[in-house]
């Protein structure tokens, strides 16, 4: 089987073509090809399929974290399989549209001197900030509330335990804090991921607020741990800063792996996320 490993701002996949290839059991394969050790390593496995009949896609992106868990969408990988479309000759087309577990995205793009794709600009969609949909099952909380600032009990020192619950698709909860260098993610975020009031298990993000402009965060990934970066993780963290009043409705979001560029725009309610896709090798995983 062929495959080709890439990465946004560090969030590395196995990307295989699945026009070509096909992938009998991808949650029995995702742990094996992703394990950094013993596989070609990487947070997961996307496959680059065609889209389902009936769909208005060019292409369809299937996601499976390093356990095996088959997850709705990611938007560092999603822009990577703007880039592998594009760069392989799967779709000309500009913008592109892909089919996710969290309905078809519309990705802009520019190239470079070669021809091949650089950044790319996704329209992550609008925001789920309703409880039941995220979802959050939170006692005393209703199901159309919002999660802005609700305390999180869960048994673990916090040094704010105030919590803001989006999903864009999938579900993520943030922590604004003063030094998001010192949580410890490895220790904290496993607990709250598994905590019972995220029955899908949650994304974890620690925020530190440096301008209403321009933060800085870190995550624990669900099904797949610390990561060095989250498209839609930086998403829905931008939309915690809006509901929370803490930063504007464009940021800068600095993550370990590099910056992404997010925008809820106030205009049509949605969240644009701008930046880069990266292809380092390819190669074949033996039968």
């Amino acid at each position: 089987m062929r495959f080709t490993k890439m990465h946004g701002i560090g969030n590395d996949y196995v990307y295989v073509n699945g026009f070509d290839e096909k992938v009998a059991d991808p949650t029995s394969l995702a742990p094996v090809i992703a394990d950094r050790h013993t596989g070609v390593g990487g947070d997961g496995l996307i496959l680059v399929l065609p889209p389902e009949q009936g769909v208005d896609a060019h292409v369809r992106m299937r996601m499976f974290n390093a356990d095996g868990s088959e997850s709705e969408m990611c938007g560092n990988g999603v822009r990577c399989v703007a880039k592998y479309a594009h760069d392989h000759g799967l779709t000309d087309a500009k913008p592109m549209r892909v089919q996710t577990g969290n309905g078809v995205l519309t990705i802009d793009f520019t190239t470079n001197g070669n021809g091949r794709l650089a950044m790319a600009t996704v329209d992550m969609g609008e925001p789920i900030i309703e409880a039941a949909k995220i979802p959050v099952k939170i006692p005393g909380v209703g199901d159309v509330d919002r999660v802005i600032g609700h305390p999180f009990e869960g048994g673990i020192d916090l040094p704010d335990p105030a919590m803001t619950c989006v999903s864009m698709g999938n579900p993520h909860v943030t922590f604004f804090v003063d030094d998001v260098q010192a949580i410890p993610l490895a220790t904290i975020g496993p607990v709250i991921e598994n905590h019972p009031w995220f029955p899908r298990r949650i994304n974890v993000h620690f925020v530190q607020v440096h301008s209403r402009g321009e933060v800085t965060m870190r995550t624990w990934e669900r099904g797949s741990g610390i990561t060095l970066a989250c498209g839609t993780g930086a998403s829905a963290v931008c939309v915690a800063g809006v509901l929370t009043g803490k930063t504007d409705r464009r940021i800068l979001a600095h993550l370990p792996g590099g910056d992404l560029t997010l925008e809820w725009r106030e205009s049509d309610k949605r969240v644009y996320m701008t930046g880069p896709a990266t292809e380092v090798f390819s190669g074949e995983w033996p039968d």
